[in-house]
């Protein structure tokens, strides 16, 4: 099995504690080989801080990874920049960029079984030339994709939920949302979660967009007019998928036992729950790509930066998700 590429996330951020402290605790957690691209001075300054010893081994071919993982962690490359928790800035954003850009290059040339990348600054990303709305929307087009090919996935223990419309303000989700978009990313989860997931015929359930979705059109028809007819149109297909529901009930423990996925209408309809139910442990899937890509469902938390603070569960998630993706993938 090839490593994981694991990319450094803002420098400034809790990327690099959370990468080394996932090291650390390889054997506790069963993690699988991965390498670092880029930053080793500041990921060794980042383990002592932390209080870790986590020696860092400089290779010069991601395969070096497999034999000397349990000595050190492997690093791919020299760029580095200084370890500055907490204060971001334009060169660490650099590193940033060009760490993603080399992680998503080893897995496309077949060097890594699969991409796990650290949280960024998409603000501090955009000083830089980064003209992506995240790093989903990049990945995408690394791989040749447009960005409504690829669908954002948010997975933990408790729950997996996808959003229709991702980054983009509220007042302009209806205006968004079409029946062809809801059936295309709901044939896409559902792949996925055969593919990457292992299960064998998957559910979905799909939230409505208004209160009590909808309530026969009392409070909107959207549901009527662009939701039930998507449903409708995958249903025919021969996938398991419910709907509309009222997003409010639709997360409780009792109706999570009925699906595989959920398939909510706009970001902070996915991501709220997710993260209410599985923040450390919460993971951001990119379906679709021909390559395997996760990363923690976290942002860069530059105020704990470097204080010793940071919950690595997420990152130890994303790594397990993406190598038991990776195996499922080769094996299929």
């Amino acid at each position: 099995m090839l490593p994981l590429a694991v990319s450094l996330g803002d420098p400034a951020g809790i990327g690099p504690e959370i990468i080394v402290e996932s090291w650390a605790r390889r054997h506790e957690k069963g993690l699988a080989p991965f390498f670092v691209t880029g930053g080793p001075g500041l990921l060794e300054q980042a383990s002592t801080a932390r209080g870790i010893e986590c020696p860092i081994l400089r290779i010069d071919d991601p395969a070096k990874a497999v034999e000397c993982f349990d000595e050190g962690l492997p690093v791919l490359g020299q760029e580095d920049a200084s370890y500055r928790p907490g204060m971001p800035d334009d060169a660490g954003a650099a590193l940033a960029l060009g760490s993603l850009a080399e992680a998503v290059r080893m897995a496309l040339l077949g060097k890594a079984s699969g991409v796990v990348t650290a949280p960024v600054a998409k603000a501090q990303l955009a000083r830089v030339g980064f003209e992506f709305p995240g790093q989903t929307e990049f990945l995408a087009a690394a791989c040749g994709l447009g960005p409504d090919e690829v669908v954002m996935m948010l997975a933990g223990p408790s729950l997996r939920a996808v959003p229709v419309t991702v980054h983009c303000a509220l007042a302009d989700v209806p205006r968004l949302l079409d029946t062809e978009k809801i059936a295309a990313k709901a044939r896409i989860v559902a792949s996925a979660l055969s593919r990457d997931f292992g299960i064998e015929a998957p559910s979905i359930a799909v939230c409505g967009l208004n209160p009590h979705a909808g309530e026969g059109g009392k409070f909107g028809h959207e549901e009527r007019d662009i939701i039930a007819p998507a449903i409708e149109i995958v249903r025919s297909e021969g996938i398991a998928i419910t709907g509309p529901h009222p997003a409010d009930a639709l997360f409780t423990p009792r109706a999570r036992q009925t699906y595989d996925a959920a398939l909510a209408m706009y970001h902070d309809q996915a991501l709220v729950p997710l993260k209410a139910l599985d923040f450390d442990e919460g993971v951001n899937v990119t379906l679709c790509l021909p390559i395997v890509r996760t990363s923690p469902d976290h942002g860069t938390a530059f105020d704990i930066a470097g204080k010793g603070l940071a919950d690595p569960g997420a990152m130890m998630a994303a790594l397990r998700m993406a190598s038991a993706m990776a195996e499922r993938r080769a094996i299929s």
